[in-house]
């Protein structure tokens, strides 16, 4: 009897070896794949509302100053991180310039029909302002703006005066003018602005740009304009004489 027993244990041993040793099956979670955008690099930056540094003559130390600054944006447009590049030389001046920027917003760069996050430099040049120099804004007097105050025929009307942020010191001491194009959408919200004759100054541009883009218009319902119902092009101008403005 005691051998019978023996033997069935025995033979049980390698058995239970042999199913402990057997791997065990685990569950596994499906993989999941996070698809994120590419940052984009990019030298020139397109900004939806342009950095607008407040400075005085004091704060240049009485001498005309440059800066470049590294920008990066989140695919909102919101500016998430803003250093510097190349240095004014003046550490005040420096954040003035650093604060403009993270205030400010950047175009997002589609890709793919997506947006994506932006990395980018801005540069900027700031110069002295004269003594005897007084300095004045401008509002957006543009030809077609001014032609439909006078009552003048024209092929757009803007429903209301676009909002322009310049002032004479941002002329760098010249007489300037933009030529610029936009599309619309049927309900006349601009949506694209295109600017084709620079005034020289990359910054003064970006201001009528954002001017621009944030305006509606409106046009008489003739059978040659159709265009209400899909996208249609025009095209304006805005002069800044140094003696001109309010």
């Amino acid at each position: 009897m005691k051998k019978i027993l023996c033997l069935s244990v025995l033979v049980s041993l390698p058995l239970s070896a042999a199913y402990s040793a057997s791997p065990k099956k685990m569950h596994q979670l499906p993989t999941q794949i996070v698809e994120v955008s590419p940052t984009h690099l990019t030298t020139r930056i397109q900004w939806a509302k342009f950095p607008q540094p407040k400075y005085s003559n004091e704060d240049l130390n009485q001498k005309n100053r440059a800066a470049i600054i590294r920008v990066f944006a989140d695919q909102d447009g919101n500016v998430q991180e803003a250093t510097i590049q190349e240095s004014t030389g003046i550490k005040s001046l420096d954040q003035i310039l650093i604060r403009a920027v993270e205030k400010a917003e950047v175009k997002p760069h589609i890709e793919d029909g997506q947006p994506a996050p932006l990395i980018g430099y801005q540069a900027f040049n700031l110069k002295l302002t004269a003594k005897n120099q007084n300095n004045c804004d401008y509002q957006f007097d543009s030809k077609n703006w001014i032609a439909q105050q006078n009552d003048k025929k024209t092929p757009f009307q803007y429903v209301q005066q676009p909002q322009l942020e310049l002032n004479s010191a941002q002329l760098n001491g010249h007489d300037r003018k933009v030529k610029f194009s936009f599309k619309t959408d049927k309900h006349g919200q601009v949506k694209k602005v295109k600017i084709k004759q620079g005034s020289g100054l990359y910054a003064l541009d970006q201001n009528v740009a954002q001017a621009v883009s944030g305006s509606q218009i409106a046009v008489k319902r003739t059978a040659r304009t159709l265009w209400l119902y899909k996208k249609a092009h025009f095209k304006d101008e805005i002069q800044f004489k140094l003696d001109a403005c309010q």
